[in-house]
C-alpha cells in the first residue's frame, strides 16, 4: 500500500490556516443585499398585528416580507428526496408561532447595519397560546388529548417506534435481579465555528443560486423548492466551504427564506446569523428521557431489557419523526440480549426544533443504556468490563431490527485491548480515594451504522476525468465538512491509481453538474463514497490499460501505473503518462473518462470502548477528566493522523455531553438561557485530558480498503464512560446529564 494507512496532511489544510479560503461570508458580491430577521419574543402565540412602517421608512431598506407577503407553502426542512414522508409543518414565517426564537419578519437592506437598525423598529403585537416546554408535560397532555375532540399539535406523539422480540415479560420473571433507571440527556448545540449562512441570486437564464455551506446540496434543492413554491429545475444549489457543521447544517434553515427574497427583489441577498441567532433559531440536539430495566441472573447473562424513551423534538417535526426508529436501531446493535421491549416516542414542545447532530440518537440512547448497565454491574458486584464481555455480540452477528448483518464486528477486541491498555482491573478495585478528592474509573461501548441501506436511495455516483497534464477531476456530490473527507477520498483514488493525491482536484459539489446523492449524513462518507470512488478509479484503470496497450503495443495485462505513467512489463524504456494517453484521446474528440454508481448491499456496524478516569472535588463539584483511552474498530484507518482528529474531536464533543453543555430552557417561559458562549460552557484546552487512540484494524469486508467509519461514532461512548467514572467515584447514581457541580453536590448531601 503506497497511499492507504498513510498519515497525509488534509488537502485543504493550508488554504485555511494561512485565510486563503473563502467561506460564505467572505463572499463580496456586486450588489448584495443583507437580511436581519426579528424572532419572537414568546413562546407560543399568533400573530395580532406587525407595524413595519418606521422601519419601511429608513433609507436604504429594499424589502420587508413577513406572514402576510410570503408563501405559506408548508415543508420538512430535514427531507433528502422526493417521495420521502415526514410531517410538512413548516412556513418560511408562520402565523402562528411556535417557540421562541421562532421567524416573525425580515428586513432587507443595502447594507448589515441598515437591515439591523431597521428591525429594531419593527412592532409586533401577539395573542399567547398555551405553551409546553417539556416532554413530560407533552405525553401527559398528548394522553389528556386522546379523550378529548380537541385538535392541536400536542394530540399526539410526533412518531411513535416499538419492537418486541423473544418473551420480555417472561424473562422479567425468572430474572435474579432487575435494575431500573432513568437518564435523562439534555438539548445541546453544535456550536461550529461558523455561523449559519446563506447567499442567493439571480442567474441570467431565470433560475435562482443557491451558495451555501450545506450538508446535501440535493436535500436544499428539494426543500427550497417546497417552501418557495417552484420546481426545483429552476433552483440550482453549490456548496460553498464550510466552517463546522456536525449535523446543524444537515437542515435548509435559512435557505428558502434567502432564495425568496433573491427572487423576489431580484437581487443577491445573504442571510448571516449571528452567534446568538444560531443558539437560538436553528437546530439542536433533542432532549430524550429514557427509562430502562435491565434483568439478568447471577452470573451477569442480560435476560431481557424494557426501554421507554421520550424525545423531545421542539417546536417542528424537523428529522423528529425518525428519532424513535434511529434510536432503537442503535440500541440492539451491540449486546446479545434475547428478550428486548422498546418503545420511543417523539413529542412536540414549544422550545427550538432539533435535528441532526453527529450520532443522530447514538448519543441520547448510549447514554440511557451504558449508564443503566453500569448499575447493574454495581448491584451485581461485577466488574463493568467483564459483565459486557459476557454479553457482547461477536463479528458476523444479526441485527434483530434489521435483520442485517453487523459485519466483522470487532467490539469484543476493543474492550479486551482496551481494558488491557487502561490497566482497567487494578485502577476498578482501587476505587475511590479518601480525602476530597475522589477517583474513579469508567467504560462504556458504543456502536454506530455506516449509511442509510437498506433504504433511503443509499448509492453515490462518481465520474472521474484524466487531464492532459496527467492529474484526475472528480466530479461527485460529496460533501466535505471540514474534517478532511476530501484527502480520505484523494488517497483510495491514489491507491488504485498510484498517482499523487494532490494531483486530485475535487469540482464543485453543484446540482447543475452532480449526480444525486444523500450528502454528508449517517457516517457514509468512507463506507459509501470511499467504495464509489473506489470502484470508479478501477474502471477507469482498466480504460487506461486499454488505451495504453494499444499504444505501447502491450497486453494490458503486463501493464501498471506507477507514479502517473503506464510501464509495460519489464520494458522501462516503453511507457506512457496518464496525460499523454488523455491528450491522444483528446486529438480523438473523446475524454479519457468514466463514470461508476455504487449502490450499497450492507450497513455493518463501527464499534468502540472508550475509558475514562476522572478526579472528582467533593467539596466543589468540579470533575476533572485525568485520563482518557478510545479504543476503535473501524476496519482500516485510511488516514491515522484524520481518524485520531476525529476521535479527540468527539471526546471533546462527549465530555461536554456529560458535563456542561445544555441550552437550558427556562421552564416558566421557554427561553434558551445558554445562547452565548458566556453561557453555554465547552470543553476547552485545559479541561482537555491527553487523549489515547488504539485503533483496532480488523478488515471490512465491504468498505473500500476495509474502511467502516469513525466521525460519529468517536463522540457516542464519551459521556457514559465519564459519568459511569464519576459513579464509581462517588458511590452514587447520578442518572441526569449534563452532570454539573450543582447535581454532584446535590447527590452527596445527606438530602440528595
Amino acid at each position: 500500500m503506497n497511499h492507504i494507512s498513510t498519515s497525509l496532511p488534509i488537502l485543504d489544510g493550508y488554504d485555511k490556516v494561512s485565510g486563503r479560503l473563502c467561506f460564505t461570508e467572505d463572499m463580496k458580491l456586486e450588489g448584495l443585499l443583507h437580511a436581519k430577521l426579528i424572532f419572537s419574543s414568546v413562546a407560543h402565540a399568533t400573530i395580532k398585528h406587525i407595524d413595519i412602517e418606521a422601519a419601511r421608512a429608513v433609507p436604504g431598506v429594499i424589502g420587508i416580507f413577513h406572514h402576510g407577503n410570503t408563501p405559506g407553502n408548508t415543508y420538512n426542512s430535514t427531507i433528502w428526496f422526493e417521495g420521502q414522508e415526514a410531517p410538512e409543518d413548516e412556513t418560511m414565517f408562520p402565523g402562528v408561532l411556535r417557540h421562541i426564537g421562532d421567524r416573525v419578519a425580515a428586513v432587507i437592506a443595502e447594507t448589515q447595519e441598515i437591515a439591523d437598525k431597521a428591525v429594531r423598529l419593527i412592532e409586533v403585537e401577539y395573542d399567547r397560546l398555551p405553551a409546553v416546554f417539556d416532554a413530560f408535560a407533552a405525553r401527559d397532555l398528548c394522553e389528556e388529548m386522546a379523550s378529548s375532540d380537541q385538535k392541536s399539535i400536542f394530540e399526539k406523539p410526533v412518531n411513535e417506534t416499538t419492537f418486541d422480540y423473544g418473551n420480555t415479560r417472561a424473562a422479567f420473571d425468572r430474572a435474579d435481579l432487575i435494575v431500573e433507571d432513568t437518564v435523562t440527556t439534555p438539548k445541546t448545540h453544535h456550536c461550529a465555528m461558523e455561523n449559519h449562512v446563506c447567499v442567493a441570486m439571480p442567474e441570467a437564464d431565470g433560475r435562482i443560486l443557491i451558495l451555501t455551506p450545506c450538508q446535501s446540496i440535493f436535500a436544499v434543492q428539494f426543500v427550497v423548492a417546497r417552501a418557495i413554491g417552484v420546481p426545483a429545475s429552476q433552483l440550482r444549489v453549490v456548496k460553498t466551504p464550510i466552517g463546522g457543521s456536525f449535523g446543524g447544517k444537515a437542515e435548509p434553515v435559512l435557505d428558502p427564506l434567502c432564495a425568496w427574497f433573491a427572487k423576489t427583489l431580484e437581487r443577491p441577498v445573504t442571510i448571516a446569523f449571528s452567534r446568538a441567532e444560531t443558539f437560538t433559531a436553528t437546530r439542536t440536539r433533542c432532549k430524550a428521557i429514557g427509562y430502562i430495566q435491565t434483568a439478568v441472573n447471577r452470573d451477569g447473562r442480560i435476560l431481557a431489557r424494557d426501554t421507554d424513551v421520550l424525545i423531545d423534538v421542539g417546536a417542528y417535526c424537523t428529522g423528529g419523526i425518525f428519532l424513535p426508529e434511529s434510536m432503537a436501531q442503535r440500541l440492539c446493535r451491540i449486546y446479545n440480549i434475547e428478550n428486548q421491549h422498546y418503545r420511543g416516542r417523539s413529542f412536540y414542545t414549544n422550545t427550538l426544533p432539533s435535528g441532526a447532530y453527529r450520532g443522530y440518537g447514538s448519543p441520547q440512547i448510549h447514554a440511557i443504556s451504558e449508564i443503566n448497565l453500569d448499575h447493574v454491574a454495581r448491584r451485581l458486584g461485577m466488574d463493568p468490563v467483564k459483565f459486557r464481555l459476557k454479553n457482547l455480540i461477536s463479528p458476523n452477528d444479526v441485527d434483530p431490527v434489521t435483520g442485517l448483518g453487523l459485519g466483522n464486528a470487532r467490539i469484543r477486541d476493543c474492550v479486551e485491548q482496551g481494558s488491557v491498555h487502561f490497566d482497567w482491573g487494578n485502577r476498578w478495585s482501587a476505587g475511590s480515594t479518601e480525602g476530597r478528592r475522589k477517583r474513579g474509573v469508567g467504560m462504556a461501548c458504543a456502536t454506530h451504522i455506516n449509511g442509510c441501506f437498506p433504504g433511503f436511495h443509499e448509492a453515490t455516483t462518481a465520474t472521474l476525468r484524466v487531464r492532459e497534464d496527467g492529474g484526475l477531476d472528480l466530479t461527485c456530490a460529496l460533501h466535505d465538512l471540514g474534517c478532511g473527507s476530501n484527502t480520505v477520498l484523494a488517497q483510495i483514488i491514489a491507491e488504485v491509481l498510484d498517482i499523487s493525491p494532490l494531483s486530485i482536484v475535487f469540482s464543485e459539489v453543484d446540482t447543475e453538474i452532480c449526480d444525486y446523492d444523500l450528502g454528508t449524513r449517517a457516517s457514509r462518507m468512507t463506507y459509501i463514497a470511499g467504495e464509489a470512488v473506489r470502484r470508479t478509479a478501477e474502471k477507469l484503470k482498466l480504460q487506461i490499460f486499454a488505451m495504453a496497450s494499444l499504444e505501447l503495443n502491450c497486453a494490458a495485462t503486463d501493464l501498471f501505473i506507477t507514479d502517473g505513467r503506464v510501464f509495460c512489463g519489464d520494458r522501462r524504456d516503453s511507457s506512457i503518462s496518464l496525460g499523454e494517453l488523455a491528450a491522444r484521446e483528446a486529438d480523438r474528440d473523446r475524454s479519457l473518462s468514466t463514470t461508476e454508481t455504487y449502490r450499497a448491499s450492507a450497513n455493518p456496524g463501527s464499534y468502540a470502548a472508550h475509558f475514562a478516569e476522572v478526579e472528582v472535588d467533593t467539596l466543589t463539584g468540579a470533575v476533572q477528566v485525568v485520563d482518557y483511552l478510545a479504543v476503535h474498530d473501524l476496519g482500516r484507518a485510511i488516514n491515522p493522523q484524520l481518524v485520531e482528529g476525529q476521535i479527540h474531536g468527539g471526546v471533546q464533543m462527549g465530555m461536554g455531553f456529560a458535563l456542561f453543555e445544555d441550552i437550558d430552557i427556562d421552564v416558566d417561559n421557554g427561553r434558551v438561557k445558554g445562547d452565548r458562549f458566556s453561557r453555554y460552557h465547552l470543553v476547552n484546552a485545559p479541561e482537555m485530558p491527553l487523549v489515547k487512540v488504539l485503533l483496532v484494524e480488523k478488515h471490512e469486508p465491504t468498505g473500500p480498503y476495509g474502511a467502516k467509519a469513525v466521525g460519529e461514532i468517536a463522540t457516542i461512548p464519551p459521556a457514559p464512560a465519564i459519568v459511569n467514572a464519576i459513579n464509581h467515584a462517588l458511590d452514587t447514581n447520578l442518572t441526569e446529564l449534563p452532570v454539573t457541580p450543582e447535581r454532584i453536590i446535590g447527590a452527596l448531601s445527606p438530602t440528595g
